[in-house]
Formats: C-alpha cells, sequence, structure tokens
C-alpha cells in the first residue's frame, strides 16, 4: 500500500480557503467578525494571510505590530480553521525603499525603479535579504509553532530581473564559478569570435540588455540560468530562519501559469510543496483546449515534487487583469475547482476571500463581494465546493500514477525562443500540449518531467522538440530505450549542446542519431499559408510549420511526404535500439496524426485508461482522471463541454461519491463532473 503525501500530517484533509487580508479592514473590526461567520458557511478550512502586509507588521523600521495577525490567526483557529502563513517580501514598505534605495531594481536601461506595485526589489541586494531574514524569524519565532499553522506562504509568484550593479557583478561571479574562472573557455562556449565579440576579462561581462549585447545566445541563455538561481538562493534566504525555527512545518511558494521567466524545475527543488496559481480563460472559445492547457500545469506541477500540490489561487468568478474578464458561468466554478483535485492538488484555495475596496484588485473575483453577504451566486457555489471536498475528503494525499510523460525543458525553452531561425513563434508550449491533448482526450494520466527526472518508470517518453539536449540528457535518452523504454520525439531533437552551440556531425546529436536510426539534413519551414502532406497507410494528413528532410539510417519508415521536393521521403520512423524503441516525427502536423499515433502506441504498451475510450477519444470536452491511495482508486470524470453527454464507460461498477449510488455508466450535464471510487481491494 503506497503512502499517503499530505500536505501537512497534523491536517490530514483537502484545503478550502484562500488568500485573507484582514490588514485592509484594520479600521473596521466588525468586517472581521462578519468574516469568521462567512467562512464557517462558507464551509472554508483554512486561510493564507501575511502575503503584502510588510507595513502593516512593521509600520517603521524596526517597530513591529503583529497585533492583527495575532488576532487573525486566533480567531481562524477557534473556528476550526488553519493558517498559511505568508512571508511579505513581495512587497517591500516604503521606509525601505526610502532608506535604502539598493533594494528597488535597476531596469535594462539602467535606470532606478520608483517605489511602485510589487516585485520591486533586488534579489541580491544584502540590505534587503537582511531585513527579509529579520521579518521571518520574527514570523517564525512567533507563530511557528501555533497548531493553526499548517505551511508557510513564501513571498508570491516570485519573477522579474535587475540589472544594478549588485546583480551585474553577481552574474560575473557566477559564470566565473561556472567556466572555472577561465575566460577562454567562456568564449569558446560563447562563440565569441563571431562579430569579434570575444572577451578579455570577467569583469567585461554585461547582463544581455537593450542597450547592451543580445546576439550571444551563450550569455543570453546563461543569463537566464543566473536569473533562475539568484532567485532560488533568495528562496534559501527567506526559508533558513523559518527551517531553524520550525523544520517540520511544510514550505511552499505560488507559481504561475506557462511563466517562462524561471525554471520552475530549479524552484521546486528547495520547496516541500508545489503551489500554483490557476487563471484559465474559460468561456474563450475551445473549451476543452482550455481545459486540457490547465490541466497540462497541473500535472507540471503535481510531478514537480512527485506528490500532491496545492491549486494556491483561483477565482470563484472572474479575474481583472485580462483583457476580457468574463466570469465563469454556473457550474464552471465547480468543474475547475474539481479539475485541481482531479489532476493531484490536495487544494482548492480562492483569490481572493473578501474584496478590496479599492486599488487595482478591487474588481478581483472573491468569495464575499463588496455586498458583504452569503447572498450571492458565487459565495453559494464556493460553500458547495466545501460540501463536496468534505464528501471526497479521504482523497487527500492520493497519488496520481502515470506510465507516460511529457518532457518539457524551460532551457530548451529559452534556446529556441531566442534561435534566429526557423520561424519567429516556434510555439514549444503550444506543441507540448498538443501532444498531452491525445492522452487528456483518452482519459491517460501523464506526468510533465524535467531533464533531470527518472525516465525508468515510464512506459512511454515523449520529447517535443528538445533542440537543446545536453550531453546527459543525450545519454539519459539512450539509456532508458537501450533499457527497453518508447521514446517518441519530434523534429528540431538535438541540435545545440546546453551552451547553444550547434552540435557538429549531424543531427539529432551523438548517439541520438543511432537511437533513432535516421539523420536531419534540413528543415523547410513553411508560411503560415502554407500546408503540406504526410501519407502513411493510404491516408494523407496535412502538415504545417515544420518538415524536416530526414533520411533513414536503419530506421523502419512508417510515413512518407506526399508533396514538395521531399515527397517519398521519411517522416515518421521508427527504430529498435537495444530493448526499446525510438519514434521520430519529422514535422509538425495539425494534431490529426499524433492523436492516431499516440492511440496505436498507447494501445501496443498498454497504457492504463481512467475509463474505456474509443478510438477517436473520448466525446468532446469530456476527460476523465485517476487518483489512489494504492489499494482504492478515486475516479473523475469531467464534461467542459457545453453540452451534456450521455452514457459514459466507467468500466466497473464504482461507488459514486457525491450520491452514494452504484454505477457502471454516468451521464453529465454542462459544466459537470461525478466522483466515484473502486470497491477497496484489502
Amino acid at each position: 500500500m503506497k503512502m499517503k503525501h499530505y500536505a501537512n500530517e497534523q491536517f490530514p484533509h483537502l484545503i478550502h480557503g484562500g488568500d485573507y487580508n484582514p490588514e485592509q479592514w484594520i479600521d473596521t473590526p466588525s468586517v472581521w467578525d462578519e468574516d469568521m461567520r462567512l467562512m464557517k458557511l462558507a464551509n472554508c478550512n483554512e486561510m493564507t494571510v501575511g502575503i503584502f502586509a510588510w507595513s502593516a507588521l512593521e509600520p517603521q523600521e524596526g517597530k513591529y505590530d503583529f497585533s492583527f495577525l495575532d488576532e487573525t490567526i486566533d480567531r481562524v483557529y477557534q473556528n476550526g480553521g488553519r493558517i498559511m502563513l505568508a512571508t511579505p517580501s513581495g512587497a517591500r514598505p516604503h521606509w525601505m525603499a526610502d532608506k535604502y534605495p539598493e533594494v528597488l531594481r535597476v531596469d535594462g536601461k539602467g535606470q532606478r525603479m520608483h517605489f511602485s506595485a510589487r516585485h520591486n526589489h533586488c534579489f541580491t541586494s544584502p540590505v534587503y535579504r537582511e531585513k527579509v531574514r529579520e521579518i521571518n524569524t520574527l514570523l517564525a519565532k512567533r507563530y511557528g509553532n501555533h497548531p493553526a499553522v499548517i505551511a508557510w506562504h513564501i513571498s508570491n509568484e516570485y519573477g522579474g530581473e535587475c540589472y544594478c550593479p549588485l546583480c551585474q557583478n553577481a552574474f560575473r561571479d557566477f559564470l566565473r564559478r561556472k567556466y572555472e574562472g577561465d575566460i577562454g573557455k567562456l568564449n569558446r562556449a560563447y562563440w565569441t569570435s563571431f562579430w569579434s565579440h570575444t572577451y578579455d576579462s570577467f569583469d567585461q561581462i554585461e547582463a544581455p540588455s537593450e542597450l547592451g549585447e543580445r546576439s550571444i545566445h551563450g550569455l543570453n541563455l546563461d543569463w537566464k540560468r543566473f536569473v533562475t538561481a539568484q532567485t532560488v538562493d533568495f528562496i534559501k534566504n527567506e526559508i533558513a530562519p523559518i527551517k531553524e525555527i520550525c523544520p517540520s512545518v511544510p514550505v511552499t511558494t505560488n507559481m504561475m501559469y506557462a511563466f517562462d521567466g524561471l525554471n520552475y524545475n530549479k524552484l521546486g527543488e528547495v520547496l516541500d510543496i508545489a503551489s500554483w496559481d490557476s487563471y484559465p480563460e474559460w468561456h474563450s472559445g475551445d473549451q476543452e483546449k482550455t481545459a486540457q492547457n490547465n490541466a497540462f500545469w497541473h500535472d507540471f506541477f503535481r510531478t514537480l515534487k512527485g506528490r500532491p500540490f496545492l491549486m494556491m489561487e483561483s477565482t470563484p468568478s472572474l479575474v481583472n487583469w485580462k483583457e476580457i474578464n468574463k466570469p465563469k458561468r454556473p457550474g464552471m466554478d465547480l468543474l475547475a475547482s474539481v479539475q485541481a483535485i482531479a489532476h493531484g492538488s490536495d487544494s482548492v484555495q480562492y483569490f481572493q476571500w473578501r474584496k478590496s475596496r479599492g486599488s487595482v484588485e478591487k474588481f478581483h473575483g472573491a468569495v464575499v463581494d463588496h455586498v458583504g453577504t452569503e447572498h450571492t451566486r458565487v459565495f453559494q457555489a464556493v460553500k458547495r465546493m466545501g460540501e463536496i471536498l468534505g464528501q471526497i475528503d479521504e482523497i487527500a494525499g492520493c497519488d496520481v500514477s502515470a506510465e507516460v510523460a511529457i518532457l518539457y525543458d524551460w532551457e530548451n525553452m529559452w534556446a529556441l525562443d531566442d534561435s534566429q531561425a526557423f520561424a519567429k513563434n516556434k510555439k514549444y508550449t503550444e506543441t507540448c500540449y498538443g501532444y498531452h491533448k491525445a492522452l487528456w482526450k483518452r482519459g491517460i494520466n501523464c506526468d510533465i518531467i524535467g531533464t533531470d527526472a527518472d525516465l525508468s518508470k515510464y512506459k512511454l517518453v515523449i520529447a517535443p522538440m528538445l533542440y537543446l539536449t545536453s550531453e546527459a540528457t543525450i545519454d539519459k535518452l539512450t539509456t532508458y530505450v537501450a533499457a527497453g523504454g518508447t521514446l517518441y520525439a519530434t523534429y528540431m531533437l538535438g541540435m545545440v549542446d546546453e551552451n547553444d552551440l550547434c552540435y557538429l556531425g549531424g543531427f539529432p546529436a551523438g548517439n541520438l542519431r543511432e537511437v533513432f536510426g535516421i539523420w536531419n539534413e534540413e528543415i523547410d519551414t513553411l508560411f503560415p499559408e502554407e500546408t503540406g502532406e504526410v501519407v502513411m497507410g493510404g491516408k494523407t494528413y496535412p502538415t504545417v510549420d515544420y518538415s524536416e528532410i530526414i533520411h533513414a539510417e536503419g530506421a523502419t519508415v512508417l510515413a512518407t511526404y506526399g508533396k514538395e521536393f521531399y515527397a517519398g521521403m521519411p517522416a515518421f520512423t521508427s527504430h529498435v535500439y537495444g530493448k526499446g524503441k525510438a519514434y521520430y516525427q519529422a514535422f509538425r502536423d495539425t494534431g490529426l496524426f499524433q492523436d492516431e499515433v499516440l492511440e496505436t502506441l498507447s494501445n501496443q504498451l498498454g497504457l492504463q485508461r481512467s475509463i474505456p475510450s474509443p478510438a477517436g477519444g473520448l466525446p468532446y470536452g469530456v476527460t476523465a482522471h485517476t487518483r489512489t491511495d494504492g489499494q482504492t482508486v478515486y475516479l473523475f470524470v469531467e464534461n467542459y463541454s457545453d453540452n451534456p453527454v450521455g452514457n459514459i464507460e466507467l468500466g466497473a461498477e464504482m461507488t459514486d461519491m457525491l450520491t452514494g449510488e452504484r454505477r457502471t455508466a454516468c451521464s453529465l450535464p454542462r459544466y459537470g463532473f461525478a466522483i466515484f471510487k473502486s470497491q477497496d481491494k484489502s
């Protein structure tokens, strides 16, 4: 039997709550009284507090006032709730910027930013690091052992860059360490003889910016690595005093949807639990696409720590920062929350609990609207969600078991985006979504992994557009296939190394050429209005964007091009290598081809489906996913379409956790869902 992984062993439950900002209502304590009543009414068992409360906690340097936080934590606990306590570093107080201007960031043009907004602070600044350590130490000493506190929420949505002298020097030190103090080694890695951009010393190096060097791809890539490394180091500084004082309380920080500014795989290394803020654009067109793309990120954050994650923020209704801010339609509010649980979240948390009266988020959705009562559609939906979480509370801590993984790599994305080749928009993330979709629509659980992950546990690994492929990654992929794994890769595989230098000797690089049994001679980039053709088994499929001209060097040709000067040449191949097999797709298709290939592969490999699905997948908008504790399987069936769907076969008789009925099939209304459990096998 698998062990469950709870967010906190002292609170083994699904979490229902959200961001609470009582400091905004210090002058109206009656609001606090009403909040306690409404929290219980909404079936909330948690509140996240203190995220942007620094000026309330330390109104003047060295002068502290914890009274509002004392009262909030005690009252939430007395009402049966728990606290995720935030560190306040996401927005420092005005007095700090006035007295210590070095804490403010410098932009790429060398201008010191004024006190404004949030996240306007330098991660390198010793002053800022010390101030953060001081306030975090005080918070940990005061609340670290409070029975209400079940987790630490470190800062908020890390991101951004700083070009100040402190950061420039830290970047140079980062490079000195990486290149062992050898400027010649750096020059070779960066290929600086191009355009005569050779560096004479590390002191000459500046971060790439709009006023400086931007043509050296190795430099650009190392800068992004540095920004991640410096952010991670700052997070370690934040966490250190907390772990010194209350080591058993887990730490997390809320990450973001498709954020390209930081390598989240690196952030995951210093966190106990992964959490993220989920804000998809529901009702914006293709509902299935929205659901599937959001599911991709749920799967990523679950995989990041190999255990249940937390959905730290979601809106119960709408947001206020998109071009069009549409409320969730009735039913979607619940379905979107259930989606998170289905993919491995142990929480449904909202931003925000109560709408602010002023400033930029006053019209952002909240559980409690400006009317201030429970008599709203949104509040009643949140209340119902709390009831549902109570009914399925035994799912807390359960894992998601996946036999297939998609390799999604930040450094590869950075290198692709920086590459002046092929097309301006490489569509890397969108391409990864496409392969995930083929699994999602068949109810096949999927992990989203980085290049450092262990591949051995997967029957199938999909590697779309793995352009940047280090020698270590090449060795890992080679070993995986040789040991019996099935690898499905695409065009642009193995073209540059970790320094963004092109491999010599033909693509894909090194052993990959032998693993796949092909040689990629060149690539044809199609204009947006162009389409190509691929023929497999007498059927023709459209292609778009890219067509590699490859040669089979031992591979079996499964599909060929149907037009252009490379008509009749290989387009899709398979190759036995060691005990495994490697498939290579040399073109981008519209989704039809890869969908059929993954149908075939999933059948050949016997990939577990959550429920039976026909060859083309489940009906539009319908998906299914499972979680398990090793004995009991919990099945989620969801309908994201605007139409009801009937007679969905479950594959076995199961218990409906919301009604208690035994069923072998279910019907779902528009935006409907059902949650089942299997018979215990014990």
